[in-house]
């Protein structure tokens, strides 16, 4: 458990996080200390329209324009089973041709793969950041924050319809409508969108602990918006990892020159200054910390990991309901409140809470996980 106690923060997007306010004075590449990557993916590639993709407006959607704008044939289309059949999969950040030859894809990666068949089919296309509560997840001793972009159509001059649709801004989504119900939103550009998606592969690669492909993903982040934070952030994680402390200092350090809330990059700046045997440096960071964030993500959830080991199943039965109160949509929180709930022989309540872990997992590999646990449990209850 003591790793968790000093995290590292990086952003991942399966939406986004919020618009930087101001520009890093200079990027801080250090490419000498990383391997040329295997396979270098350009900002083009990101959008790019696959063969398919084109034989799919060819032969399914420019057919119905005869009768519909192309906001409304292409929202039908990704919509309608008989046709895209999407299905949802956070597990990694795909393009746009990734996503539609899988059929599936994070929120990102179908906001990519709409944007390419929009402006195939002749539309402008905007994208707009969802400002919607931060959700966090984990894996190992690194920590994501998520948010949410959604995609809106608009039509050009060169359409020549018959309908009023043909001048309406269609806007969508790949959330269910009262999840965003009430939420604001921000345009941003496409060079934005697209550093996202490199960013979540930074995070996505470090989380596999592949460091080299991480630098190199935040890297083109940065190079596709110098502006994005978020990549800076990435980065600074990256060297962290990868043992260049002064590096990965400097780059926080820079963040905080710009926003010195910044809570991710005080926290990434007190590990590395422990790490660099700074102790007394870091707590006055650590203060500055505690201060704007009393409760860090996971705080509650962690003390009730400690409650489990020393079998106070009561006391993490709490703890894990108080980290629910702030996130009841993290699968992991609804699983470690069930295994609670049986420990204290409370099988309906254990059932109920592995049912929500499955309803709000985000990957097929972790709702096959839930549905076995299911399985044997109810196996198990029906006998009792």
């Amino acid at each position: 458990m003591k790793t968790w106690i000093t995290l590292l923060f990086s952003i991942l997007l399966t939406a986004c996080a919020t618009q930087p306010s101001q520009k890093i004075s200079h990027l801080q590449f250090h490419d000498a200390g990383f391997t040329p990557p295997a396979k270098i993916i350009s900002a083009e590639d990101v959008v790019a329209l696959s063969d398919e993709m084109r034989s799919y407006i060819k032969n399914d959607i420019n057919s119905q324009l005869r009768l519909k704008s192309p906001q409304k044939a292409l929202f039908d289309a990704l919509s309608s089973k008989g046709q895209i059949r999407l299905e949802y999969d956070a597990e990694i950040t795909r393009n746009a041709a990734q996503a539609f030859k899988a059929r599936s894809g994070n929120c990102l990666s179908l906001v990519l793969m709409t944007a390419a068949l929009a402006k195939e089919l002749g539309m402008d296309v905007q994208y707009q950041n969802v400002l919607v509560d931060e959700s966090w997840s984990r894996n190992n001793d690194i920590y994501f924050a998520a948010g949410h972009v959604n995609i809106v159509l608009g039509h050009k001059s060169a359409f020549k319809g018959f309908t009023q649709e043909y001048s309406q801004s269609m806007v969508i989504d790949f959330l269910p409508p009262k999840d965003l119900r009430g939420q604001r939103s921000e345009m941003i550009k496409e060079e934005t969108v697209i550093a996202m998606y490199f960013n979540n592969r930074a995070a996505e690669s470090l989380a596999l602990q592949q460091v080299n492909d991480a630098y190199w993903f935040a890297r083109s982040a940065l190079m596709s918006d110098p502006d994005f934070t978020a990549a800076y952030n990435t980065l600074g994680v990256v060297y962290r990892q990868h043992g260049h402390l002064a590096l990965a200092e400097n780059v926080f350090r820079q963040i905080l020159d710009k926003e010195a809330e910044n809570i991710m990059a005080l926290s990434n700046l007190v590990e590395v200054l422990r790490k660099s045997e700074r102790r007394a440096e870091a707590q006055i960071y650590m203060s500055r910390l505690e201060s704007l964030q009393p409760y860090p993500p996971f705080h509650f959830f962690n003390r009730g990991l400690a409650a489990m080991e020393r079998g106070d199943y009561a006391e993490a039965k709490n703890l894990f309901k108080r980290e629910l109160r702030r996130d009841p949509n993290y699968d992991e929180f609804h699983l470690w409140l069930a295994l609670a709930h049986l420990k204290l022989g409370e099988t309906r309540d254990a059932v109920e809470e592995l049912t929500l872990a499955k309803a709000n997992s985000t990957t097929r590999k972790a709702q096959n996980l839930y549905a076995s646990k299911l399985e044997k449990i109810k196996a198990t209850y029906s006998h009792n």
